[in-house]
């Protein structure tokens, strides 16, 4: 008896194949295009699955098991593999009942799977299996360190994303993490209440919940959170206002944890109830830790992409012909500000990224705008999360700057399409306000040498510690950018020509701002107000030094 195969269409080429993969995507054999494979035992809507509140609770419990042993920076770093092999050890159980159910007996579908790896998404040894881990009482850390190599040489895509980090780490000859907090960590990860299956959780309720990890390692983390998380609220501004299309290609340079890339794909499958061409992913990462992040958050929500690992300035991985490689779409949060790049690794760059000015040595802002628009194909728009002073800089100065001429440049080349201005006290590394700019190598006729700005400033909840945009707000921000049009205190639509009168100052809150009941007077009204005023003063006083000689205090201006 044989594992029931199916027959799979590339949405890309049309090429017509079959497969007996038990994986959610295949690569087709023509094009090496990501085609999903849709099975009848998919993942079926059941009642009864956890709900995102019931996980984040219980992960966040179980994450707390190891508090005080471990400073926040490396928090996650121990967490978050648990809770993925947890995941995959769960699915592969469940894989495990189904090809038994085909096959008679586990212990068929058990032979089966060793002899060919490719029936299930993820093959897990025997010892490493969640069931065997959580009976360990003795070398706790060094057998979790083993178990988690071991699943890793076993599935190639795994490796280098959970056998980094040495649960049997010391320091200054202690162990990091002692063998009863983890003892503590894998009981609570083993709670039968919460198993994380097929059947016990949707890919996106574990997604988001995975999610809400990073976001609680991030509040603990501050300063350094910024490096692999962006406030998901954010991701969706972008993802809604770039609005990507099946099949479309969509690439990260600097993508942390992989958010703004899942997003791109949930959204595609919130507008689609069949997806047939699932976005192709890509991203590079130039933390070791970081990028292992990525490569779990994408498997947890059940996606697949191409993540490289590297400095993408200095070292781009996605190359064709020697050349850069060019997307569809591009998404980003560089670190804001960057030093280390000077003037001689910009002019001397093979890939011809930087025409139109190299940026100082203080701020990268636009070598990465500049990286990006490089690589787009010549119908490309890209959506980046980026400081202020990044549309601002130079601006209302007599001196040069490098920033404002790069600025100028794309202003002229007319490749940017909007700046939206977002609330303060968003980031986890920074109380400041960042701006989402974008981009467009080819604006439709009625958009051309026009520049849409959005103060979304007041768009947000306080919250603690930081603020955050509610979703009624994301929707209204990403609404005003596809509607196009002024909308008083919110949108406003620039000419090249204005933006030139304010020189080359892309910041919104220059040329609009929330609506107030106070009416603003134009500065001649002002000034003109100011000298009247003071007219007015210097003829009381004179009023008053009158009535104080008459009373006797000549020369009281004196004293």
């Amino acid at each position: 008896m044989e594992v029931q195969t199916v027959r799979v269409t590339c949405g890309n080429c049309g090429h017509v194949w079959e497969t007996r993969s038990m994986r959610r995507y295949t690569t087709c054999p023509q094009c090496l295009y990501k085609v999903p494979v849709k099975r009848d035992e998919a993942i079926s809507a059941l009642t009864g699955k956890l709900d995102t509140k019931a996980i984040e609770n219980w992960l966040w419990g179980a994450a707390c098991s190891i508090r005080g042993a471990v400073d926040a920076p490396k928090f996650k770093d121990y967490i978050l593999p648990l809770v993925f092999v947890k995941r995959l050890s769960d699915v592969f159980d469940d894989e495990i009942d189904r090809l038994a159910e085909k096959f008679g007996n586990r212990e068929t579908a058990l032979e089966l799977v060793q002899q060919d790896h490719g029936l299930v998404r993820f093959y897990i040894p025997e010892s490493a299996r969640w069931a065997n881990a959580r009976k360990l009482s003795t070398k706790v850390g060094e057998q979790i360190t083993d178990i988690l190599r071991a699943i890793a040489k076993e599935n190639p895509k795994l490796q280098g994303v959970i056998d980094v980090v040495d649960f049997n780490a010391t320091y200054a000859g202690q162990r990091v993490i002692d063998e009863v907090r983890l003892q503590g960590l894998l009981e609570s990860l083993s709670d039968p209440r919460y198993r994380l299956g097929l059947d016990d959780v949707e890919p996106d309720i574990l997604g988001r919940a995975y999610e809400y990890l990073l976001r609680k390692f991030a509040e603990g983390q501050g300063q350094s959170a910024g490096e692999f998380f962006t406030p998901k609220e954010v991701g969706w501004i972008i993802a809604r206002v770039i609005n990507p299309e099946q099949g479309k290609s969509v690439y990260d340079p600097t993508c942390g944890s992989g958010g703004l890339l899942v997003k791109c794909e949930l959204l595609v499958q919130e507008k689609n109830k069949q997806v047939e061409r699932p976005l192709q992913l890509y991203g590079q990462e130039i933390n070791h830790v970081t990028f292992a992040m990525s490569k779990m958050n994408m498997i947890v929500h059940d996606m697949e992409g191409e993540i490289a690992i590297g400095d993408t300035l200095r070292n781009p991985k996605f190359l064709t012909g020697g050349k850069l490689r060019e997307f569809d779409i591009v998404v980003a949060n560089p670190m804001w500000m960057q030093s280390g790049y000077n003037g001689d690794f910009y002019e001397n760059d093979p890939f011809g990224r930087f025409w139109a000015g190299y940026p100082s040595a203080s701020s990268a802002d636009w070598g990465w705008i500049q990286h990006m628009l490089a690589s787009l194909d010549e119908k490309g728009r890209a959506g980046i999360v980026i400081d202020t002073g990044a549309v601002s800089r130079g601006s209302g100065s007599d001196s040069s700057s490098r920033e404002k001429e790069i600025r100028k440049a794309f202003i002229e080349k007319d490749v940017i399409e909007g700046v939206i201005l977002l609330p303060d006290n968003l980031f986890y590394n920074t109380t400041a306000a960042g701006i989402v700019l974008v981009l467009n190598k080819a604006k439709v006729l009625e958009r051309k040498n026009q520049i849409i700005l959005i103060n979304a400033s007041r768009e947000f909840t306080k919250g603690k510690p930081k603020n955050f945009i509610p979703d009624e707000g994301i929707l209204k921000i990403a609404k005003a950018f596809h509607d196009w049009k002024e909308v008083g205190g919110l949108v406003k639509i620039v000419s090249r020509e204005e933006v030139e009168s304010k020189d080359y100052n892309l910041l919104p809150s220059m040329y609009v701002g929330p609506e107030s009941n106070t009416d603003v007077k134009p500065l001649s009204v002002v000034v003109k107000a100011l000298a009247t005023a003071e007219k007015k003063r210097a003829e009381v006083d004179d009023e008053l030094d009158k009535v104080l000689v008459k009373l006797g205090f000549e020369g009281w201006k004196n004293v």
